[in-house]
């Protein structure tokens, strides 16, 4: 499978009390890539890193096959971007910020975007100053989806909107997705909502990415244990151990974290004479969680 985004040993000082320290990170052709962390772990400055608005210290960036910053031209003519702070001209109206992004793109579809227009229900003669924040969040996603791109980078694209308005730019941009095979890369701290919408996920936390997965193996492989008579330590696991800690409550045993879990591998708990007496599945955010917490934990 190819990487619509690949990163290898990127590195970038954005001040003296803060680096992104060496990222390598491959977003699959085709997937729906969340990317999550708390505020402050780099997700912003890895995604201005992509669009070449900053130049990395060292290390490879690669977007659809193309070099950053060689080559941007071809790459963001082939890229949509949606940033977390509105970049849009109050003073025109909705028809007028259409018009004016459109002639930047060679592939602007016209057709597409009256079709975006009755879907968003937008008003084309309002003026942008005068639009409410959810208006404005259809309008900045149908300007990134005119454009007809092979990959969206979307940088918190739904935060502040309503569950409705949330609902209809998402299913749109799935819409498109699947109709057209592009990548999207999406940053939200609604992490139940990138749950639902994405097949890959990257934790990045202190400037690092910590982990990147299917969603899937994500969702399966990660659990909490508890262990009954448990071992003084776990040695050559078929898992990883992430962190362990006493079960609340008197109860007897402990609680471990692993990472990597199947089903298959409880037998290993009576080769060591402890017991597995309990199998917890986590959701994506309990999951980002218990991850930002072992990792923090060292």
């Amino acid at each position: 499978m190819s990487d619509a985004i690949k990163t290898q040993g990127m590195w970038y000082r954005a001040g003296p009390e803060f680096e992104l320290h060496d990222v390598s990170m491959s977003v699959p052709t085709g997937s729906v890539y969340g990317f999550l962390g708390p505020n402050g772990a780099g997700k912003t400055t890895t995604i201005r890193l992509l669009l070449g608005l900053h130049r990395a210290d060292r290390g490879n960036i690669s977007l659809l096959d193309r070099d950053v910053p060689k080559e941007m031209p071809d790459i963001l003519q082939r890229t949509a971007y949606v940033p977390e702070t509105p970049h849009l001209y109050p003073s025109l109206t909705v028809a007028e910020a259409v018009r004016y992004h459109g002639a930047f793109y060679k592939a602007w579809d016209e057709s597409w975007t009256d079709e975006l227009f009755d879907r968003f229900s937008l008003p084309p003669d309002q003026r942008i100053s005068k639009l409410s924040k959810g208006e404005s969040g259809k309008l900045l996603m149908l300007l990134a989806l005119a454009q007809r791109p092979e990959l969206l980078v979307l940088d918190e694209p739904t935060e502040g909107l309503d569950p409705i308005v949330r609902r209809d730019i998402l299913g749109t941009l799935l819409d498109y997705v699947s109709e057209q095979g592009a990548t999207v890369l999406i940053s939200s701290h609604l992490v139940h909502e990138l749950e639902r919408i994405c097949d890959w996920v990257g934790l990045m936390d202190q400037g690092r990415l910590i982990v990147e997965m299917p969603m899937q193996q994500f969702k399966n492989g990660i659990k909490r244990l508890r262990i009954i008579d448990p071992p003084g330590t776990y040695d050559n696991t078929p898992f990883e151990v992430l962190a362990r800690e006493p079960v609340n409550g008197g109860v007897p045993g402990e609680m471990i974290l692993v990472q990597g879990w199947s089903a298959d591998m409880a037998e290993y708990f009576s080769g060591v004479g402890a017991s597995l007496h309990e199998v917890v599945d986590l959701d994506l955010e309990d999951g980002f969680v218990e991850m930002l917490r072992a990792y923090r934990a060292g």
